[in-house]
């Protein structure tokens, strides 16, 4: 296990070695530190040669160390409001968990759609994308897996089920700006560059067409083929109990008040509360009587700390990539890209992001993105807001490889799912989101960003 451990870390420091040499003939010293700094936090995230939070706080160390930022200019990232408001949605999310609300969301769901073969699979990817838009993409498919195992007996189902599950988590997570890190990081990026944000509202209804159709024909795909025989389950889902439904009105308070908090311009400038506070507000309510669903000794070992430190490292990241006049380099070669029509532009950044997130960290590649974006739209004067939510959204939709996103990893580990599988269906499915990104950025996001 050690030796398999030191394999992982010396191939992340040799990389880093190679990268740092290759960039310093072109770049400055603290440019070429910063990527080299980069390379050996990507592959430890992807190879897993240290825990996630280690490595996560590792720009602590080496951004002061080499003379990228200071200690200061460093830490402050780790304390980017958006952090608190991820820590606001998870507190509900275990909520959910501990209560077993999701259970009854899944029996739901699954009872309303026909007993077959296409009508599960709809079911579940519907079931997925919903719980993921306020659940981590990791829990939902965590919590679905053992439905797809325990309703047949047939592989080349149980592969097409377990895809659903893994491709709704992906496809649902973007539909709040809570569901899934690089809508995090985006929000957060925003704040810190002095961009009106997107708010939670707004942001919901221009992502739930993109939802809806990737999901009905995600749904079409993966059932292409199949016999529509009856499935049986038995899938009664039992009356709420009194947590549930204290639980369930916390979310329908929330949403009441994200919705009249939310601007309706010319007509309603909404309440102008920050929603960083309302997140974290209904999160903590949940530990005060007469709730008392949350208990503090019991549950804070469920928050996800190790993510919360992703933030950070995230947003310093891209604060680097700044500081380091490294995004203003990266940005010169895309600038010569803008005279090309804007639509073949915004499909070039689409299918940039989508296959690039296949082989690294969603986070760490939007941190990075992001940044050049802002440069090359400020420079040339473009909707920086519309290109940089095309980028996000583009960072969370890779469907072909297992290392691409948690639940494609996930459920791989279920023996039924193959590389070739989910690549087979995983890259049609990226070249249909990538057009319907595009699309859906020209027809609606253009208009409103």
């Amino acid at each position: 296990m050690m030796a398999s451990q030191l394999r992982k870390i010396t191939l992340a420091l040799l990389l880093a070695l190679i990268a740092f040499l290759a960039m310093n003939l072109i770049y400055t010293m603290a440019q070429s530190l910063l990527v080299a700094a980069i390379v050996l936090m990507v592959v430890l995230w992807t190879n897993e040669g240290l825990p996630l939070a280690v490595v996560s706080l590792l720009p602590i160390i080496i951004f002061p160390a080499s003379g990228i930022m200071t200690t200061k200019e460093t830490t402050l990232n780790y304390a980017n409001p958006i952090v608190f408001l991820f820590l606001g949605g998870f507190l509900l999310a275990i909520a959910v968990e501990k209560t077993g609300l999701h259970k009854w969301i899944a029996n739901k769901m699954l009872n309303l759609f026909p007993a077959n073969a296409r009508g599960i699979i709809f079911a579940l990817i519907f079931t997925s994308g919903l719980l993921s838009s306020i659940l981590s993409n990791t829990t939902t498919t965590l919590l679905l897996l053992p439905i797809v195992l325990y309703l047949v007996d047939d592989n080349k189902l149980k592969l097409r089920f377990s895809l659903g599950v893994a491709y709704g988590a992906s496809i649902g997570g973007v539909l709040t700006p809570i569901g899934t890190p690089p809508n995090l990081i985006l929000l957060g990026l925003m704040q810190g560059w002095g961009l009106e944000p997107i708010p939670f509202v707004q942001w919901v209804w221009m992502v739930a067409p993109l939802v809806l159709l990737m999901s009905i024909i995600v749904g079409f795909i993966l059932s292409v083929g199949l016999k529509q025989i009856s499935i049986t389950h038995d899938l009664s889902a039992p009356s709420l109990n009194a947590s549930q439904k204290k639980v369930l009105s916390v979310f329908v308070g929330l949403i009441f008040l994200l919705l009249i908090n939310a601007p309706i311009k010319p007509y309603f400038n909404g309440l102008g509360l920050n929603e960083t506070g309302i997140l974290l507000g209904a999160g903590l309510l949940l530990f005060v009587p007469p709730f008392s669903i949350l208990d503090w000794k019991q549950d804070k070992n469920n928050i996800p700390y190790q993510i919360m430190f992703l933030f950070g490292a995230g947003f310093t990241i891209a604060a680097a990539f700044t500081q380091t006049g490294m995004a203003k380099e990266m940005a010169s070669y895309l600038i010569s890209l803008v005279n090309m029509p804007a639509l073949i532009f915004m499909l070039l950044i689409a299918a940039m992001v989508t296959f690039t997130t296949e082989v690294t960290s969603n986070t760490a590649l939007i941190s990075i993105m992001l940044p050049i974006l802002y440069q090359v739209m400020n420079a040339t004067g473009m909707n920086v807001t519309l290109f940089m939510m095309i980028a996000t959204v583009c960072a969370s939709y890779a469907f072909m490889l297992p290392i691409a996103t948690p639940p494609n990893a996930i459920v791989m580990s279920n023996g039924v799912v193959s590389v070739k599988a989910m690549a087979s269906f995983g890259f049609i499915i990226n070249i249909i989101g990538i057009f319907l990104i595009v699309i859906i950025a020209q027809l609606l996001w253009a208009k409103v960003l």
